[in-house]
């Protein structure tokens, strides 16, 4: 039984495979109406959610599946049972957990103990799920993955691994822009690299802008993580300089223009941008249902 709990432990093709299910079940949902009919997925929530609350819970009826909503009102998993017993009891239920949570840790621990399928649906250190969702976005507009200059610019965050990886693998030059002090975790940026020398990826972190000319595809997140009640007037001039806005376009010669949201108009990026040409925004939101869709398909199959 596999999970998916980070982008790493999976290859180039399965990750291939993946991706072309997903425009496959875009293309043609009526031929996947009934491929979860009579499966339960449970999707747990420590954390508030919008995308990934409703495209999992759509994407899963859209498959003929039902989706139970499970939310923190009990506090954080490990509190009002154990992790261990949580993942058990469920596994007698459901086909498969989903799960939105602070810790990753959780997430290994739930892993040890279920009997179904876990999907990472965001944690501290991975966001897998939306890295699909982006690269399934990059490549209806690029036909060659590896041929592809993506740049990050913004907080080296959960987004930012999952990029460094999904992009690693898949062989495309990666670049993630953060203010110094707010890198990525230098333990994935050295597992990213490793999948790099694999591929032939190109994976760079810096925190100059002068880094990303040329680039085809600018990519940014909000400035303060979920969970972190950091005021935006706190970082905003650590950050400023960070902002994607036309100028920042016109500068890179970048053609597209993704932000995983929610996104604070006029901080880390200008709604100019945001609605602008470029912007592949809403593509992306709509995508995560369909690469989450792969996703539960893929692992749900047995």
């Amino acid at each position: 039984m596999q999970h998916l709990l980070s982008l790493k432990d999976y290859s180039k093709e399965q990750i291939e495979q993946i991706l072309e299910l997903a425009k496959d079940v875009k293309a043609n949902p009526t031929k996947y109406a009934e491929a979860l009919k009579g499966k339960s997925v449970v999707t747990l929530f420590e954390k508030p959610s919008l995308r990934t609350r409703v495209t999992f819970d759509i994407g899963v009826n859209k498959l003929g599946g039902h989706a139970v909503y499970l939310d923190s009102q009990n506090g954080a998993m490990g509190k009002r049972e154990t992790v261990q017993d949580f993942a058990a009891n469920l596994s007698r239920w459901c086909d498969a957990i989903v799960a939105r949570v602070y810790d990753h840790q959780t997430l290994v621990e739930m892993t040890e103990h279920a009997s179904v399928p876990v999907i990472n649906s965001l944690c501290n250190l991975y966001h897998p799920c939306q890295a699909l969702a982006d690269f399934l976005t990059i490549s209806e507009h690029f036909d060659d993955l590896s041929q592809v200059h993506l740049a990050y610019v913004g907080d080296g965050n959960n987004v930012t691994h999952s990029l460094l990886l999904c992009g690693a693998i898949l062989g495309t030059t990666v670049t993630a822009v953060s203010p110094r002090g707010h890198n990525v975790d230098a333990q994935i940026l050295k597992e990213a690299e490793a999948l790099a020398a694999v591929s032939g990826a190109k994976i760079r972190v810096t925190d100059s802008l002068d880094d990303i000319d040329g680039v085809d595809v600018i990519y940014t997140d909000t400035w303060v993580s979920m969970g972190d009640n950091t005021p935006l007037e706190q970082v905003k001039e650590i950050y400023m300089p960070y902002q994607i806005n036309q100028a920042l376009l016109d500068k890179t010669g970048a053609k597209k223009v993704l932000h995983c949201q929610p996104a604070h108009r006029e901080w880390e990026i200008t709604s100019e941008v945001m609605d602008g040409p470029a912007s592949l925004i809403l593509d992306q939101a709509e995508n995560r249902m369909h690469a989450q869709n792969a996703v539960l398909l893929t692992l749900m199959k047995g």
